[in-house]
C-alpha cells in the first residue's frame, strides 16, 4: 500500500500533467481558429452583372468615348475577355443558351420569344447549383424561350437579393440593367451627356443628325448601366463579400442599334465580359489570369452554365453544349465561336455565323431576305428611319446601301482591318483558306449539335408533338438533318447549275426537303422561274403548307400572271389564323410582304384578317397584328 505523501505526491502530478495539456490544448486550438479564419469559404459566392444591347463600348476596352468608371475599376482588378460572343443577338435566345448551357438552335427555342418544351431529363444550371446548396436570385429579367423544367430560382423577381440567403451559404445572384436596352435609345426628351460630335460613325451607317443622336444616347445609356452595376458592387463592399465573391460584368448581345441588334456577325454578337476572381480563390484563376488583363480566349454565352458550375466545384454534365473557361473543371480553349439568328419577332431568317477571334464568317440560310426587313420594333428607332429614307431616295453609300439588298449566301470579314465588317472578303482566292476553315466548322457544330433550325418554325412544333424538339432533333427518323442540311446548301447558294438537284428536292419524301427546294427557287428568282414552272405550280397543293407558301411566293414575285394570281389567292387564304395554324399564317404573310405591290382589292381583304388567334403561347400574340399593319 501506497503511503499518503506517495499518493498527494503523484495526485499533484497528474493535476500539472493535466494543466500542461489542457494549456497545449488551448494554444492548439487558438492556432486552428486563427488558421480557419485565414482559410476562405471552400465555395466562392457568384455575382452576375448583366446589362442590355450593348457592345464592347467600354473604357476598358479602350474606347475613349464611353464613360464606365465603374466597369473600368472592375476590370483593373480583374480581366477583360476581347473575343466574347452572345451567340444569339437578340435577348430572348440569348438568354435561352445562357440559361441551359446549350444552343438553342439545338433544342427549337432559337426563334424571338418562341417557347418549347425543355429537353427530357436536363436542368437549367441555377437548379443545379441549388442541388449543390447555392441560394439562387435572378434580379429580373428571365426571357428564355424555354418553358422552365421545374423551380429553378430561389427568387426571380425585382426584389431578389444576395442577402435573402441563410448564415454562411454560398449565393449565385444575377442583377440585370435596363438603361443600356435598345428601347432606351429613343426615348425622348433626353439631354444628352455625350457630344454627338465625338461619336464614330460605323461605316455602314449614314452620317447624320439623327444617326449621330442615337449613338450618344446609347452610350448614355451604357454610362446609366455602368452606375447600376457600380451600385451593387457598392452593396457587395458594405456587405464585406468582395473577397470572397466572383464577379463577371457582361451584356446580352452586342449594342441595340441596328446592324447591330438582330445582326448575327460581330457587331451584333461581340459583348463586353469582365471577370475578377478574388485573391481567395486564385486557384480558380485561369492561366492567362492577370489583374488589369485581356484574354485572348474564344469564349460565348454556351460556355457560361459549364463555366459557373466549374466554378461552384460540380463538374458540367456531358450534355452540355458550351466548354467551361474558369474553375476546377476548365476545359481546353476551343478555336471558334459560333452564331445564330432565326425569326425575330415578325420576320423570318436564317443566318449562321462562327469566328477565329480575326475572321467572322456568316453563312446567310435564306439570302432573298433584306437585312432590312420591317421588324416593327427596330423600325421605332430614328437610325432606322432615316436609313431608309435616304435608301430610298438613292442617297446612301455602296458599303450603307447593303443593309437593304438581298445577302450574298456567305461573308467573311477580317476585323483586324475591317471592324465594320464591311468588305466581303469570301470570294477573293487569297482568303479560300480562311472560308473553308470557318464553313466547314460552322457545318460540323450543327452536325454535333442537331441543329433544328433547318425546319419551318411550325414543323419544328408539329415534328416534336409527344416529345420536345431537341429529343426530336436527335432522332434521325423524325429528322433526318443530313438530307435537309445538303438541301438547304444547295438552295441558298446561286450556282445555276443546281436547278436538278432542286428539282429531285420538290419530290422528295420529307417535307423539309421539298420545302429548301422551293426555296432554291426562290432565291434564284426570274431566272430560275421558267425552268421550275411545273414543280412550283404543283408544289401549291402540297400537303406542307410551308411548301406551299415557299412555292407561291416565288410564283407570286417571279410568275407569269395567271400563276401569280393563283398565288396570291393562296398567300391570302393561308394568312388567316383563325383557319390555319399560327406558324403557317405567319409564314404567309411574310411571304405576301416580300411580293411588292399588291392588287388593291387583294389588299382590301386583307385587311379584314384576324389579328388576334389562338397562339401557343401569349409571347406570340403581337406578331399576327404587326404583319397585317404593314401590309
Amino acid at each position: 500500500m501506497l503511503s499518503p505523501r506517495v499518493i498527494a505526491f503523484l495526485s499533484m502530478h497528474r493535476l500539472l500533467r493535466l494543466a500542461s495539456a489542457l494549456m497545449a490544448s488551448a494554444v492548439l486550438c487558438a492556432a486552428c481558429g486563427a488558421s480557419q479564419a485565414d482559410v476562405p469559404p471552400a465555395r466562392p459566392n457568384i455575382l452576375w452583372l448583366t446589362s442590355e444591347d450593348h457592345g464592347p463600348h467600354l473604357g476598358c476596352y479602350g474606347d475613349k468615348f464611353a464613360s464606365t468608371p465603374n466597369i473600368d475599376a472592375l476590370a483593373a482588378r480583374g480581366m477583360i475577355y476581347r473575343h466574347a460572343w452572345s451567340n444569339a443577338p437578340v435577348c430572348a435566345p440569348a438568354r435561352t443558351t445562357l440559361i441551359s448551357g446549350m444552343y438553342a438552335t439545338s433544342t427549337g427555342a432559337e426563334h424571338m420569344r418562341s417557347l418549347v418544351a425543355y429537353p427530357a431529363g436536363k436542368q437549367m444550371f441555377p437548379q443545379l447549383l441549388r442541388t449543390a446548396g447555392y441560394y439562387c436570385t435572378n434580379n429580373s429579367k428571365e426571357d428564355y424561350n424555354l418553358a422552365k423544367p421545374g423551380k429553378v430560382w430561389d427568387v426571380s423577381s425585382n426584389k431578389a437579393h444576395w442577402r435573402g440567403r441563410k448564415s454562411e451559404q454560398p449565393f449565385f445572384a444575377v442583377f440585370n440593367s435596363t438603361k443600356s436596352h435598345e428601347s432606351q435609345i429613343r426615348t425622348r426628351p433626353h439631354e444628352l451627356t455625350h457630344d454627338p460630335a465625338g461619336v464614330r460613325v460605323p461605316r455602314y451607317h449614314p452620317d447624320t443628325p439623327e444617326v449621330r443622336h442615337d449613338w450618344a444616347q446609347y452610350y448614355d445609356g451604357v454610362s446609366a448601366a455602368d452606375a447600376d452595376a457600380g451600385q451593387r458592387l457598392r452593396e457587395l463592399e458594405q456587405d464585406g463579400l468582395t473577397d470572397t465573391t466572383i464577379i463577371f460584368y457582361f451584356a446580352d448581345h452586342g449594342s441595340g442599334m441596328p446592324r447591330s441588334k438582330r445582326s448575327a456577325c460581330n457587331s451584333g454578337l461581340q459583348m463586353p465580359l469582365v471577370v475578377y476572381i478574388p485573391e481567395a480563390f486564385r486557384r480558380l484563376r485561369p492561366p492567362d489570369y492577370q489583374p488589369g488583363g485581356a484574354s485572348e480566349r474564344l469564349v460565348s454565352f454556351v460556355d457560361f452554365a459549364p463555366t459557373v458550375l466549374s466554378l461552384a466545384g460540380i463538374e458540367p454534365p456531358a450534355w452540355m453544349q458550351g466548354h467551361a473557361f474558369l474553375g476546377a473543371h476548365a476545359a481546353p480553349p476551343q478555336p471558334f465561336v459560333f452564331g445564330f439568328r432565326g425569326r425575330m419577332d415578325e420576320r423570318y431568317d436564317m443566318v449562321r455565323s462562327a469566328t477565329d477571334g480575326r475572321f467572322v464568317y456568316v453563312r446567310n440560310y435564306m439570302p432573298h431576305k433584306l437585312p432590312g426587313q420591317h421588324v416593327s420594333y427596330m423600325f421605332q428607332t430614328p437610325t432606322t428611319q432615316i436609313w431608309q429614307r435616304l435608301h430610298e431616295e438613292g442617297k446612301l453609300t455602296p458599303a450603307q446601301e447593303t443593309f437593304w439588298k438581298p445577302k450574298p449566301a456567305e461573308e467573311l470579314y477580317d476585323l483586324t482591318k475591317d471592324p465594320d465588317e464591311i468588305d466581303n472578303l469570301a470570294g477573293l482566292p487569297e482568303h479560300q483558306e480562311t472560308l473553308l476553315k470557318l464553313r466547314d466548322a460552322q457545318r460540323e457544330l450543327a452536325r454535333k449539335i442537331r441543329d433544328v433550325g433547318f425546319l419551318p418554325e411550325g414543323e419544328i412544333h408539329a415534328r416534336a408533338s409527344g416529345t420536345t424538339p431537341y429529343d426530336m432533333g436527335h432522332d434521325d427518323a423524325k429528322y433526318p438533318l443530313e438530307r435537309i442540311m445538303q438541301a438547304a446548301e444547295l438552295a441558298s447558294r446561286s450556282d445555276a447549275d443546281a436547278l436538278r438537284g432542286l428539282m429531285e428536292y420538290m419530290q422528295d419524301a420529307d417535307s423539309a426537303v421539298r420545302y429548301w427546294g422551293a426555296i432554291g427557287f426562290l432565291v434564284r428568282g426570274r431566272p430560275a422561274i421558267a425552268p421550275g414552272q411545273k414543280a412550283l405550280v404543283a408544289a401549291l397543293v402540297d400537303a406542307s403548307p410551308y411548301v406551299r407558301i415557299v412555292a407561291a411566293e416565288a410564283l407570286a414575285r417571279y410568275g407569269e400572271p395567271a400563276d401569280r394570281d393563283r398565288a396570291l389567292a393562296l398567300l391570302a387564304s393561308l394568312a388567316n389564323c383563325e383557319e390555319n395554324k399560327l406558324f403557317a399564317a405567319m409564314a404567309a404573310l411574310n411571304a405576301l410582304g416580300a411580293v411588292g405591290e399588291l392588287p388593291a382589292m387583294l389588299v382590301e381583304s386583307l385587311k379584314k384578317l384576324p389579328t388576334r388567334c389562338q397562339t401557343p403561347d401569349p409571347r406570340y400574340a403581337e406578331y399576327m397584328g404587326r404583319l397585317v399593319g404593314d401590309l
